[in-house]
């Protein structure tokens, strides 16, 4: 992963819930929450939260009397992820790097993530982390992509840029979002962490959009790729993502689109 792969700035994050969170997210986040809600938690921290897709499909599910933290490391996605939410006085909005969480130990009964684990820098300190501020008992739930063949419409953008700039691809899809997909590299970073007990899941469901040009922006223009396109030709962003829909409809037609995506449901224990 490089540095760069972690800048959701400007019009990204927008771009991102406007078009990626329904495209892919909404359905893993409703999966995530419910596994979640499975444990009764009284105390529950959401690391890496994005523009807040899980906490929307959560909070609903928890006590009344639950607590519930919700951390990001980049401030615009959880500016924006706090303003999307109804007010629920049982949310706490806190800027968080999960290398280094600022939380007492054994606080929480679970600690949960929605495709971030990818944008952890060492994911067994940050799976640490997370086990310190678990109480004993308690559980980490976090999922990931599987590899990028599985998950067609990223892999169809991904080829379609390819082509653009074939002496650079942009490489940020393969690369981090879908580059920890490897359930045996996933279960010896959490062993590392210090977590002795790890089942997981590997869930496809379908991305649907109203027509091909749909997830040509939601992952040209909400996502890092946007910063890659620009990077290699200023002023050329319009014009890439119209090849990437192009690309796609000739493949999935000009209507109504559908395609697999595939990702690992991790529940942790120690």
């Amino acid at each position: 992963m490089l540095a760069s792969d972690k800048a959701f700035t400007g019009s990204v994050p927008e771009n991102y819930d406007r078009y990626m969170v329904p495209l892919i997210f909404d359905p893993y986040a409703a999966d995530l929450a419910r596994r979640v809600a499975s444990f009764s938690p009284g105390a529950v921290l959401e690391i890496a939260a994005g523009t807040g897709v899980v906490t929307r499909a959560l909070a609903p599910k928890l006590s009344p009397d639950a607590s519930y933290v919700v951390t990001d490391l980049n401030q615009p996605m959880l500016d924006l992820a706090a303003s999307l939410q109804p007010p629920d006085s049982r949310i706490q909005w806190r800027q968080a790097d999960a290398m280094s969480l600022p939380f007492d130990d054994a606080a929480f009964d679970v600690v949960c993530c929605q495709f971030g684990a990818m944008f952890f820098p060492d994911r067994p300190a940050a799976y640490r982390e997370a086990k310190r501020v678990l109480k004993p008992g308690g559980h980490f739930l976090f999922n990931v992509w599987d590899r990028i063949e599985e998950n067609v419409f990223a892999d169809d953008v991904t080829n379609a840029l390819a082509t653009l700039f074939p002496d650079d691809p942009p490489r940020f899809l393969a690369r981090t979002p879908h580059g920890y997909h490897d359930k045996e590299r996933i279960r010896g970073d959490l062993a590392e962490g210090g977590f002795s007990h790890v089942d997981i899941d590997t869930r496809a469901e379908q991305s649907r959009a109203s027509s091909p040009r749909i997830p040509a922006i939601a992952f040209c223009q909400g996502t890092v790729i946007r910063t890659e396109i620009e990077a290699r030709a200023p002023g050329k962003l319009e014009a890439a993502t119209d090849h990437a829909a192009s690309v796609i409809a000739k493949k999935h037609g000009n209507g109504e689109v559908a395609a697999k995506i595939q990702a690992h449901i991790i529940i942790a224990s120690f």
